[in-house]
């Protein structure tokens, strides 16, 4: 038995087919959202410290106690 004539209309098709779009579009940002990375913050990382960087390449052995001196004096003249 159907109820009312069985036509639903214009509004009826309407409805659904908004309906669906909205569904979908919640489902593709849904998935958007996962895959969205929250590091950037607009703002670029602080510049690395010169001595640090001298003193971390020392460590690895990239340069020698000379030119490490050598570096450091020219790093702080005046301590």
């Amino acid at each position: 038995m159907m109820w009312g004539s069985g036509a639903v209309g214009w509004a009826g098709w309407m409805v659904m087919a908004l309906t669906m779009i909205g569904f979908w579009a919640l489902v593709a940002f849904g998935i958007a959202a996962l895959f969205r990375t929250g590091h950037r913050t607009g703002t670029p990382p602080p510049p690395a410290d010169p001595l640090r960087v001298l003193d971390d390449r020392f460590a690895r052995g990239e340069i020698d106690a000379d030119e490490y001196q050598a570096r450091r004096r020219a790093l702080r003249p005046y301590r």
